[in-house]
């Protein structure tokens, strides 16, 4: 390999550690220490070398993300949303990175949400929060919330400059524009008003980044003055806390990977203390929803795919049965409005939305056109309506926003997300484009589907290039999304599938059980399964397939290059756990402890420790023919720190040093990388001119 940059070796400084017998030498520890100036000297030279290694694509990214721009409509608006006295709606402008956040008076007998001419701004608009102005002198920039008041007077909101999710919170008065004194550095994802709009609760995190404690802050009194109204101190679970759409109640959920409790305060009584709807029981999940005068709740006691009841919410009890458990049937979220429930469920792999009218009627399920698609329930905060807004979207479907009237059952599109013409200056037509479900036999036995998306007429005798995406973790399921950045590839002739292997959510919690723990193996052979199977059918070949995932999915990527490294042309791990053991033997940091129940407690059990080491990546890399590897990641990701890919990366340059290994540090963000749109741009146009040049379409 010829290049004027040097490849990046790391040195090797041996360090030692020992489990259950087994000591293990780790030459690249030195790495986790971010503050040292050897360790982002490392990093800026790998950033330099895969700079140099990727020079010859810059035209190419420079044609992709131009591809992308073109085909985005930049000034933009979305669907109007009424809560209250107002619509409320984002905004984005050409040339600028970030939304504005905004909202326009209801006025007289107005029912349907204003609409805008080419994104433009609502007659009458205010500007709640503009996130260009915010950013301004910074890299990075995140909104964590945002929060406006029962009576629309105040604004809570929290920003992180730097990628690490932790926030800084303060409050708006709507009505002057000023900012308040309060302001409470610190704090995480989630906040709930009060009734009244005098006290904001607010969630802060533990020394390991775990969110431990609910806070109550009275409006005009210093942040030194606020007062813990939850703690919780068993370190397999973690806090969030929200207002109930009804506002009557503040919940504090509490959960563990398989155990749960929620909270509630009356809104109307914000100091007084948490009651629990039902103690904690091991094994049981359950959320709760508010309706009138009962307490929904969706739970898992004795029903695998989880089943509805309701309890009284003035005297919390039994449970009443609303809708019986039924296996393969995975009931997802409860909405409550006040004459209708909604349910959010999946079945055969798809998701779906299931209403029952509370006056009497039957339940029934709302029916949708496509053989694969995703829908969701999307920006419901009024609890007295007789329409609920749902999203829509499938592989060759753009997010589509609709209104379904909950009592004539009709479904009017408010808006589907327009999609430019390309560089032919052809219109976006989804007939030009074919999805199309597969399924592939696991090692066991299992049928695994995938999802399958390529342009129209495109062959199936092996010869279409084709990238296959999976993640496989934490119940998360991958189901059908549309994305203008993925045209730029299908245009090309690429294939693109989705592997919805175990260990994720699309069949149900027992796809989900046959993919953690001591049974995790089944996600990386599924993967490879899946793999195979599109070289057997004719969809692609393995010297034309390239893996991509990311986070829980970047384990999968490393794994299944020491499984089958010659099953793929190349392999994209963005933000990849691939230290997994390393990281879950140390209680000290980010999620570890509440890790536990996904990958099983290695520092206590020795038949884990013994397991996750047979194939945690970085562990198991081999002196073999690896194929082409990128990986991704951020200096400040708090969630897979960045030292996992760097020193995986280092170990396979040691071991295998025949391989084309690049590592892209991304040095002023976070997990979810570049925060600005354009950045964000930049980065899929980078990672997609890598993809196609080891599929040989750059």
């Amino acid at each position: 390999m010829t290049t004027e940059t040097p490849v990046p070796t790391a040195k090797r400084v041996p360090s030692e550690r020992t489990h259950h017998g087994d000591t293990v030498v780790d030459e690249y520890a030195w790495l986790t220490a971010k503050d040292d100036p050897e360790t982002i000297a490392h990093l800026t030279a790998e950033n330099a070398y895969t700079e140099a290694r990727t020079a010859h694509l810059e035209g190419l990214r420079a044609e992709l993300f131009e591809e992308i721009r073109r085909r985005t409509q930049e000034t933009d608006l979305s669907v109007p949303g009424r809560k209250g006295g107002y619509w409320y709606y984002t905004r984005t402008v050409e040339g600028q990175q970030y939304g504005v956040q905004c909202r326009r008076s209801v006025r007289d007998g107005e029912t349907e949400p204003p609409v805008s001419v080419d994104g433009a701004p609502l007659d009458g608009e205010e500007v709640l929060l503009d996130g260009n102005v915010l950013a301004e002198g910074h890299d990075f920039f995140s909104l964590g919330a945002f929060d406006v008041s029962p009576d629309g007077r105040w604004l809570a909101y929290s920003t992180d400059f730097s990628g690490d999710e932790r926030f800084t919170l303060r409050v708006k008065d709507l009505a002057t524009g000023e900012l308040l004194p309060d302001e409470v550095p610190g704090t995480f994802y989630g906040t709930a008003w009060s009734a009244d709009a005098s006290v904001l609760f607010y969630v802060t995190v533990d020394e390991t980044w775990r969110p431990n404690r609910v806070w109550r802050h009275t409006l005009g009194t210093a942040s030194t003055e606020d007062v813990v109204v939850y703690q919780e101190d068993d370190e397999r679970f973690w806090v969030g806390v929200e207002l109930t759409r009804s506002e009557r109640f503040v919940l504090i959920d509490v959960h563990s990977k398989i155990t749960s409790e929620v909270l509630v305060i009356p809104a109307g009584n914000p100091t007084g203390a948490p009651a629990s709807v039902a103690p904690r029981r091991q094994g049981v999940e359950y959320t709760i929803e508010h309706h009138g005068h009962r307490f929904l709740i969706l739970h898992n006691d004795g029903a695998e795919d989880f089943a509805l009841a309701w309890t009284s919410a003035d005297a919390p009890g039994d449970w009443v049965p609303l809708i019986e458990h039924s296996p393969g049937t995975r009931l997802e979220a409860v909405d409550a409005f006040a004459d209708h429930l909604v349910v959010s469920l999946r079945t055969n792999g798809l998701t779906g939305l299931r209403v029952l009218p509370v006056g009497g009627g039957d339940a029934y399920d709302i029916d949708f056109p496509e053989p694969l698609y995703s829908v969701g329930l999307h920006d419901n905060p009024e609890y007295r309506t007789g329409q609920i807004r749902l999203r829509y979207a499938s592989l060759v479907t753009p997010d589509s926003v609709y209104d379904y009237d909950l009592v004539t059952r009709q479904m009017v599109l408010r808006r589907q997300k327009p999609v430019k013409p390309g560089p032919d200056g052809r219109a976006y037509d989804p007939a030009d484009y074919e999805q199309h479900r597969d399924w592939a036999l696991a090692d066991d036995g299992t049928r695994v589907p995938i999802s399958l998306v390529c342009r129209a007429g495109t062959p199936k005798d092996g010869s279409a290039p084709c990238v296959i995406y999976g993640y496989g973790s934490y119940e998360a399921s991958m189901d059908p999304w549309f994305s203008i950045a993925r045209l730029s590839l299908l245009d090309r002739g690429v294939i693109f599938a989705v592997a919805h292997i175990r260990g994720g959510g699309e069949l149900g919690r027992s796809w989900y059980d046959q993919g953690k723990l001591l049974a995790k193996k089944n996600t990386f052979t599924d993967f490879v399964a899946c793999a195979r199977h599109l070289v057997k059918a004719g969809w692609t070949a393995s010297d034309r397939l390239v893996a991509r995932g990311a986070s829980a999915g970047g384990l999968l990527m490393g794994a299944v290059a020491n499984i089958a490294p010659d099953a793929f042309a190349g392999i994209v791990a963005q933000v990849p756990f691939v230290d997994a053991l390393t990281s879950i033997l140390d209680p000290s940091l980010p999620l570890t402890v509440t890790e536990w129940e996904e990958w099983g407690n290695p520092l206590a059990d020795p038949e884990v420790y013994a397991y996750m080491k047979s194939y945690t990546p970085y562990e198991n890399v081999r002196a073999v023919d690896y194929p082409a590897i990128l990986a991704v990641t951020s200096l400040n990701d708090t969630r897979v720190l960045y030292h996992e890919p760097a020193k995986w990366i280092a170990r396979l340059r040691a071991v295998a040093p025949q391989g084309d290994y690049l590592l892209k540090t991304e040095m002023g963000a976070g997990h979810g990388g570049p925060s600005g749109r354009y950045d964000s741009w930049r980065e899929e146009a980078f990672v997609n001119a890598w993809i196609l040049d080891r599929l040989g379409r750059a």
